[in-house]
């Protein structure tokens, strides 16, 4: 991970901050690194489940609305993930979820991905081989 990675792992430590996570009690902090900056975003979930949304998605939703189209790299880090018997974060802890893997396929395709539960730096193939995509004559 370079200096630019670890300092979008940072933005994003300080977004899990300011997460809602009152009912799974997993704070989760996203950063999108952006042509225009950093964008940020943290989970927020909601009593009906299925209404929370994830830090990734409000940080590339963020990004968006300020009229950023190129993503250069995403930071996920999940603050209240423990460490296991070997001290080390499970690395599928702090991955991002099926869902918002689609939303970096169409959002943010070329994106280094990185997490604080591993070194390594992930590309958008890697984390969703067969993302689902419509057709070129459907795109924006």
């Amino acid at each position: 991970m370079n200096h630019e990675q670890k300092q979008l792992l940072d933005a994003a430590r300080e977004a899990a901050a300011c997460a809602y996570a009152r009912y799974s009690d997993f704070r989760v902090g996203a950063a999108v690194l952006t042509e225009n900056g950093v964008f940020k975003g943290a989970n927020i979930e909601n009593a009906s489940a299925n209404l929370g949304i994830c830090a990734e998605r409000v940080a590339l939703a963020h990004a968006r609305m300020h009229g950023c189209r190129q993503i250069k790299g995403v930071a996920v880090y999940c603050i209240d993930v423990k460490p296991g018997e070997d001290k080390h974060i499970a690395e599928k802890t702090c991955i991002p979820c099926g869902g918002c893997r689609q939303w970096l396929a169409e959002l943010a395709p070329d994106a280094w991905i990185v997490t604080n539960a591993s070194d390594t730096v992930y590309t958008l193939p890697e984390l969703l081989p067969y993302a689902f995509q419509l057709s070129p004559a459907n795109k924006e």
